[in-house]
């Protein structure tokens, strides 16, 4: 989960995509960089004001959706939204809030397929994708030296895909940990993001990244988790790191 609109988002433009048509969609606290094979803005504004009505009419009937840390019990019946973000979250062990932007970026994502072969849709540093052609993911990590210098080289075959960072030190979301980047990928974005903030929260120091990596290893569904604090990375699972000239 992020929030960190008070920064330059110059990370966004840091997936090789030239060839795609880029466009944003902003629906008060969501603000979605969308590249596709054409300008569907106003399909995504749509999509958008679909799921934050669904999120807005739950958190006002169960409150605690909104403030738990803490997994939560699933309910006979709820959206599919909520129900992805609720199970992500019991999954890794934090509350469901922890999944929302990569939730809402893989249900745009996976709606604008309808019109697109490939779309990438970016929530705040989360990452859907669905792609048909070789991309290169920089990862941003505030002012750590591999800022900008390490990527995730992620192939069509992989994807859809969700790629999800979370930071101790960059940005407004709240965070328990203090590593520059921790990146997971997984095939569900909402779980992605709610496991990138259980592995962050457990990064106090660079010796911590190995059994943060053990932590992530037990959450079932995760494909790779790249934590980088300060000039230290570490890396596991199915993760083909690069270097970047951004």
């Amino acid at each position: 989960m992020k929030s960190d609109t008070y920064q330059p988002r110059n990370y966004r433009h840091w997936i090789e995509s030239k060839d795609l048509t880029a466009f944003t969609v902003t629906v008060k606290e969501t603000d979605l960089y969308i590249r596709a094979a054409s300008n569907l803005q106003r399909k995504a504004r749509r999509i958008v004001l679909k799921y934050r009505r669904q999120l807005e009419e739950y958190i006002q009937k169960e409150p605690e959706f909104l403030m738990s840390l803490e997994p939560l019990p699933t309910p006979a019946s709820a959206p599919r939204i909520i129900l992805d973000m609720l199970e992500a979250g019991r999954m890794a062990n934090v509350g469901p809030m922890a999944a929302v932007a990569g939730a809402v970026a893989e249900k745009v994502g996976q709606e604008l397929l309808e019109f697109t072969p490939e779309v990438i849709v970016e929530n705040g540093g989360d990452i859907f994708l669905k792609i048909a052609s070789k991309r290169i993911v920089g990862i941003y990590a505030g002012d750590s030296p591999l800022t900008g210098k390490v990527g995730l080289e992620i192939n069509p075959k992989d994807t859809p895909l969700g790629v999800c960072t979370s930071s101790g030190t960059v940005g407004h979301s709240l965070s328990f940990g203090k590593a520059d980047a921790v990146v997971i990928t997984a095939d569900s974005a909402a779980l992605a993001d709610a496991a990138a903030t259980a592995v962050c929260n457990r990064v106090k120091q660079p010796e911590d990244i190995n059994s943060a990596i053990e932590l992530g290893r037990r959450i079932p569904g995760l494909k790779g988790i790249v934590i980088i604090m300060g000039s230290s990375i570490g890396a596991w699972g199915d993760v083909k790191l690069c270097e970047t000239s951004i």
